[in-house]
């Protein structure tokens, strides 16, 4: 018998993606595996339910999740969700795990088979299966369209019979997936860029953009990136002098995009209050690691805020501004995933332990979190 896939509509943080699309559907279908899609899911991503039926997927309601063994979703299950579960149903989102014990723990005692998506590791065979980048990307490029929807001034350098519009200066912080999409966004739209990172790497990415390189190149810089291309925490005297170059150089600039995120840590604390004092009155600062604590003294999460004379942007769930886009990527990345679990000589779900993947992105399984970083540590 077929494995059933169901894809639910998401309930929380008023999340307008969906973890599937007609593309994923039909990928599913080829699979010969059955596909409820909860009635609306895919609304708020101008997905409509016909567009699901059209590719084979039956449309559903929550109940239906009941007979799924497999649950696709964008956001970790809650309570109400988990209750609707079979035991041993598997269960794959973005599952937030760190902080996030209790409900681990609940997943763990609903004898579900979790897997975090955001755990992916950064090889080559998972590449497809990243939603950290997948979404980041997006993330980094409506920062800046939300930065120059709120800068009222133009952003490319204009030259008129009336006289010139000078080009607006944008810096980004942090130049990972994120901060090279802002990058490369803000460069399309006429802006004079430039960027600062704590790994070595991101300095000939920043200039292959056409960016300028901002930083402090001591022995520290050079040795700052985990094995895994992440950024390391930097010792408090590096902080502080990056936090001076840094500070005498946005007090130049229109807009400042903020990207830094550390997994597992609060967001550090990349722009003071002092530092937007420092800026042009109607200058901007876009903060996309506010669900983390955020990267700008007085972002408030979800608004616009005036900060020292700055508007400083702090929308949560960036990457759901541009829903549409976003469900695309993010299906095709569960979709890829899951298909390692399908065994191709029967058809049905098979989790093997021993795969990297599974190791790297397990959660919990057989009642118990198994996950490493997050089994209860005893005592």
């Amino acid at each position: 018998m077929a494995a059933t896939i169901f894809i639910a509509r998401e309930t929380v943080h008023r999340e307008p993606r969906v973890a599937g699309s007609p593309e994923t559907v039909k990928k599913m279908k080829a699979l010969g595996l059955d596909v409820v899609i909860e009635a609306g899911a895919g609304e708020l991503s101008r997905i409509p339910d016909p567009d699901f039926e059209k590719m084979g997927a039956r449309i559903g309601s929550a109940a239906d999740a009941a007979a799924a063994d497999v649950v696709l979703k964008v956001r970790r299950p809650i309570s109400a969700e988990l209750a609707g579960y079979k035991p041993g149903a598997i269960v794959i989102a973005t599952m937030d795990p760190y902080g996030n014990e209790g409900a681990l723990a609940e997943m763990a005692g609903a004898s579900l088979t979790t897997f975090a998506m955001e755990l992916m590791p950064r090889i080559t065979r998972a590449q497809s299966m990243d939603i950290l980048s997948s979404q980041a990307n997006l993330a980094g490029y409506q920062a800046v369209i939300d930065a120059a929807s709120v800068y009222d001034r133009a952003m490319p350098m204009m030259m008129t019979a009336a006289g010139t519009v000078p080009a607006a200066k944008v810096f980004v912080m942090g130049a990972g997936v994120a901060g090279l999409q802002a990058i490369a966004t803000a460069r399309r739209l006429g802006a004079v860029v430039s960027a600062t990172d704590v790994r070595p790497a991101a300095k000939e990415q920043v200039a292959s953009l056409g960016a300028k390189f901002i930083a402090v190149e001591d022995e520290e810089f050079k040795a700052a990136e985990t094995a895994a291309g992440y950024a390391k925490p930097m010792s408090a005297e590096y902080q502080a002098k990056q936090a001076a170059l840094v500070a005498e150089h946005i007090a130049k600039q229109d807009i400042v995009i903020t990207t830094a995120l550390i997994p597992g840590r609060p967001a550090p604390r990349l722009v003071t209050r002092d530092m937007l004092k420092a800026m042009k009155s109607g200058s901007v600062a876009v903060d996309l690691a506010i669900e983390r604590g955020g990267n700008i003294e007085g972002a408030v999460a979800d608004q616009v805020t005036d900060v020292e004379g700055v508007k400083v942007i702090a929308y949560a769930n960036v990457p759901g501004r541009v829903a549409a886009s976003a469900s695309l990527l993010y299906a095709k990345n569960l979709m890829t995933f899951l298909e390692t679990l399908i065994s191709k000589e029967t058809r049905d779900v098979v989790v093997n332990p021993e795969d990297e993947l599974v190791k790297a992105t397990m959660l919990t399984h057989g009642g118990q979190i198994v996950h490493p970083n997050f089994v209860p540590q005893e005592g």
